[in-house]
């Protein structure tokens, strides 16, 4: 039996712990869509001592917010100041930079919950609307996005490496 599921908000301890769960679930959702050297390449910009992630977690215009399972990290939210062109998305947008639920943790419920407290989130901050990017080709992504009314209102190009790829821009309007 899995332990129960508590959620909170994310403290700078939890850097390691969300940092190694982070990369391990972008190398099982996209290794297969580069090479290993572009893999490596976004890898070293995105995680570990120097990444964005652990920045952005000591950065208190992000938010961050945990799903755990005893210690471990289940899963995250992560809120962002607005990243996009707010010429395509709209002005007084909140973005929703990243949602990760490891595998074994998929189906239980958990991105429901992350999604509740992200729209929750943004409302009490005024946000017009809740904007993200997901991989064209991540079909599981978008339909979960889809099933709360989000809608393409762009594409962006997302560097992995020297590769790029297609990202679509979703909206929510709040």
């Amino acid at each position: 039996m899995q332990n129960p599921i508590t959620y909170r908000d994310a403290r700078p301890a939890d850097g390691p712990l969300l940092d190694a769960m982070a990369r391990r679930i972008w190398v099982e959702t996209f290794q297969h869509s580069c090479s290993a050297g572009d893999m490596a390449l976004y890898l070293d910009g995105a995680y570990g001592s120097r990444g964005t992630l652990l920045r952005d977690l000591a950065d208190h215009a992000h938010r961050f917010h945990l799903a755990l399972a005893g210690e471990a990290i289940a899963a995250y939210a992560k809120l962002s100041p607005l990243w996009l062109d707010e010429a395509i998305v709209g002005a007084h947008a909140v973005q929703l930079s990243q949602l990760y639920v490891a595998t074994p943790w998929h189906g239980a419920g958990i991105a429901q919950a992350l999604m509740a407290w992200v729209i929750d989130t943004a409302r009490r901050a005024d946000a017009a609307s809740l904007v993200l990017t997901v991989w064209e080709e991540n079909a599981r992504a978008r339909r979960f996005y889809e099933r709360y009314g989000f809608v393409q209102v762009g594409d962006y190009a997302f560097q992995t490496g020297r590769q790029v790829d297609r990202d679509l821009i979703m909206r929510l309007a709040l």
